[in-house]
């Protein structure tokens, strides 16, 4: 049970992904990143990229930083989203599965270590990469609008990082 549980821990928890520089990520030896979409780039059924996050992922790219979006979205709505900046991505990815993670990281073409993945959700994004082994970094939602399914899981999902921060298993975000 103990070990299941690990697999829910985030290496990390920032409040916003915005608060990771490159820089972070460089230190740790990582150089692709698999990244959520909805609640973790842009608030949930969101129509558009708001421009700090933009030039986040500017930054990130320079930096030489790779990136790949892996999300349960529709296709549609993933491409129309991020191919006018060029982001590669596996959409409708039934997360935490382990396919769409692993090709996530042939796209970017990196190793396990050079691997992080960031998203919102312990049970969907962090689950999945800690299965494969990947540096994971939980976000706090941008949104508190999300699918229903979603705000059921949260419940117990905070639960858990209520428990995790008070063992000092992970710092809580400021």
């Amino acid at each position: 049970m103990a070990e299941l549980l690990a697999r829910l821990y985030p290496k990390a928890y920032v409040s916003s992904l915005t608060d990771i520089s490159p820089a972070y990520f460089r230190e740790k030896g990582i150089k692709g990143l698999i990244l959520d979409l909805d609640n973790t780039i842009i608030p949930w059924k969101a129509g558009i990229i708001a421009p700090e996050m933009i030039e986040l992922i500017k930054r990130y790219r320079e930096s030489g930083l790779g990136l790949c979006v892996v999300s349960n979205a529709l296709n549609n709505r993933v491409v129309d989203l991020l191919g006018p900046l060029g982001i590669p991505s596996v959409a409708r990815a039934r997360k935490p599965l382990r396919r769409p993670f692993i090709k996530a990281q042939d796209i970017l073409g990196t190793t396990t270590r050079e691997t992080a993945v960031v998203g919102d959700q312990l049970f969907t994004d962090i689950l999945g990469g800690n299965r494969l082994g990947f540096y994971t970094v939980l976000v706090r939602p941008i949104s508190k609008k999300e699918f229903i399914g979603t705000r059921l899981v949260r419940l117990v999902e905070k639960l858990l990082l209520n428990r995790l921060v008070k063992k000092g298993i992970i710092d809580s975000p400021q």
